[in-house]
């Protein structure tokens, strides 16, 4: 017997019912930028390598260890995007997006691709929800970028174990300074080489380590909100007044980091304290000056992702059950090679009234049909047989009380309709 083929390593199948989980979490997370009026966009699954290194950081985990780069038949160097923003910013300035009206927002989802170490809540193809939003510094659009990524997990889909992280991480003109103080409280501990390392490139991502022992030399390190300049200050304190007004709950976390180097001031993360150590579920943040980076105008701009795959850990570890939120209605019995032709006439015109409706396949008898309907979870049975073609009508069964009646063939789908839509 030949083998099996079996999912890459580090990747999964979403298949029912667990897809009707994954389904009902990616509509809830687009849900409020749709309400916030985001413009879908979509980009494609690779760009060009160059695009990674320039705005996500050389410095990165992301960049440096986890792409997915190859070569084309053309000798261009491609990369599959491990994350979203880079290349829709790209398109956005390509499409010249910023010569419109401003800001420019959009919202995407799709998969990333980083090659990483396969464990719970870590894949190396991942499914996010994302946002952009460009041509604005004001702190309001923060606030709003916030809310939606707060609203869609704690309002839509009921997650009571989130925290919402917020930090400012500075500018141009104060971040340097405090980077400054920073290495110098870093150049007084005994770190590994690989930390020392990191610290040279960037010393904002060893607060981000997560190991005890190093925390545990960071506990009187400088932190980046005691350093900020006015401007930032007065940015920070208008954002957490915002949210304060949008009725979001937030935790001040003035270590917080991330993972990429493009984020300047606001960055906020989403954790939830039922996934173990990979408890982030998304995040994102400010990051003015990149646009200009990958060679577009001098504009602020913010964005998040969040994680369809952690969003549905998390929903499972609180045991929230969205398995029926694309309940069958309908499941439509033809008795006999006569009746079946009825029947499926009257299953294209169901499904096509927008009511959702299953068949009885295989000629089965109406005891093995029966039993199908049941086990579809179907709310309503239509049963076709030669008595009832005979008579143009349809036997109506509600598969919930065990009633059932005689509906006219003709009016049988006006009568689902008003019940189901």
């Amino acid at each position: 017997m030949t083998d099996m083929f079996k999912a890459p390593k580090g990747t999964y199948d979403v298949i029912p019912p667990f897809s009707q989980v994954w389904r009902a979490v990616r509509t809830a997370l687009s849900t409020p930028p749709i309400l916030s009026g985001y413009g879908y966009i979509e980009t494609p699954l690779f760009e060009d390598t160059a695009l990674f290194v320039r705005g996500v950081g050389e410095s990165t985990d992301v960049v440096s260890k986890e792409m997915y780069t190859f070569e084309d038949r053309g000798g261009r160097t491609l990369t599959l995007r491990p994350e979203g923003t880079a290349g829709v910013l790209r398109a956005m300035l390509e499409n010249r997006m910023d010569r419109g009206a401003l800001p420019a927002k959009v919202w995407y989802t799709g998969p990333n691709f980083r090659y990483e170490q396969p464990q719970s809540g870590r894949y190396r193809q991942h499914t996010q929800v994302g946002v952009e939003a460009i041509g604005s510094s004001d702190p309001v659009l923060d606030a709003e970028v916030i809310w939606m990524a707060v609203h869609a997990q704690r309002n839509l889909l009921g997650l009571k174990n989130l925290r919402l992280l917020i930090n400012s991480l500075g500018c141009r003109e104060c971040r340097p300074a405090y980077r400054q103080t920073l290495t110098s409280f870093l150049d007084t501990l005994d770190l590994d080489e690989p930390t020392r390392h990191r610290a040279t490139i960037n010393p904002l991502r060893v607060l981000d380590d997560k190991r005890p022992d190093v925390q545990a030399m960071l506990v009187d390190a400088p932190l980046m909100p005691d350093h900020l300049c006015a401007e930032c200050a007065e940015h920070h304190t208008k954002v957490l007044s915002y949210l304060d007004a949008l009725g979001v709950v937030y935790e001040k976390a003035p270590r917080l980091v991330r993972g990429l180097d493009y984020y300047v001031r606001t960055t906020f993360e989403l954790v939830h304290d039922g996934l173990g150590a990979q408890s982030a579920i998304g995040g994102g943040g400010r990051y003015d000056g990149l646009v200009e980076t990958l060679g577009g105008p001098a504009i602020g701009g913010i964005g998040f992702g969040l994680g369809v795959d952690r969003t549905c850990l998390a929903v499972q570890a609180e045991g929230i059950d969205l398995t029926n939120t694309e309940p069958l209605n309908v499941f439509v019995i033809g008795l006999g090679e006569e009746s079946t032709i009825a029947a499926v006439r009257l299953l294209g015109t169901v499904r096509s009234a927008g009511i959702s409706a299953d068949y009885a396949f295989d000629g089965r008898s109406i005891k093995a049909a029966m039993k199908g309907a049941d086990r579809s979870g179907a709310k309503v049975a239509l049963i076709l047989g030669p008595d009832e073609l005979a008579n143009n009508c349809v036997i109506v069964k509600d598969l919930t009380t065990g009633e059932q009646s005689t509906t006219a063939l003709d009016l049988v789908t006006d009568a689902l309709v008003a019940r189901f839509n």
